[in-house]
């Protein structure tokens, strides 16, 4: 256990400072301490490493946007302050920053990167589905719609939503209308959105 958390940490400095292409099992063992052998034994691929590194440190920063979830009131709020929180937690950390940067061995510009978010995003919005019963019948759209315009914002920086008022403002006039009771298939009018 003390070499695998060893190693997590050598990667997630590897990935700060040299990005994902600086991570390799030659590197990480250096840093960790370990022989490259053990390094494969624990993790298997560098992909893997990576993946559960990064996955580790998206689990830690998941607690602190919760925290911020557990004080919004609507469901548009609540999918709003959840991007709003997520795109903070990527400008503000140094390992998710370089989520930012497409190169190679980045998990957010491979292939499966969808399907291995929308289990996390669920999990996230599942709060949601119970604090307003009606939207339970379309959470996996409200999921998917969430990740995607959560992502996007994340990687795409612009102008008109560079702050967290801006971003708001934006979500409201876009997003707000689209979760107004009764707008989502198989929804019943209710009153808390």
């Amino acid at each position: 256990m003390r070499s695998r958390n060893k190693i997590l940490n050598a990667t997630l400095e590897l990935i700060e400072s040299a990005g994902y292409g600086g991570v390799t099992v030659a590197a990480v063992a250096q840093g960790a301490g370990v022989t490259r052998q053990t390094v494969y034994s624990i993790f298997g691929t560098r992909e893997e490493l990576v993946s559960q590194a990064v996955s580790g440190l998206v689990v830690q920063v998941l607690g602190d946007i919760r925290a911020r979830l557990d004080a919004v009131d609507s469901a548009f709020e609540y999918v709003a302050e959840l991007i709003v929180a997520g795109r903070a937690a990527v400008r503000d950390h140094p390992v998710l920053t370089t989520l930012l940067e497409a190169e190679h061995g980045n998990p957010l510009f491979d292939a499966g990167m969808i399907e291995r978010a929308r289990p996390i995003a669920r999990e996230l919005l599942s709060p949601l589905g119970e604090r307003v019963p009606s939207l339970q019948p379309s959470l996996d759209d409200v999921v998917e719609i969430a990740l995607r315009l959560g992502i996007s914002v994340i990687l795409f920086e612009d102008e008109a939503v560079r702050t967290d008022a801006d971003l708001r403002a934006f979500l409201a006039r876009w997003l707000k209308p689209a979760m107004m009771p009764g707008t989502w298939p198989g929804a019943a009018p209710d009153a808390s959105s």
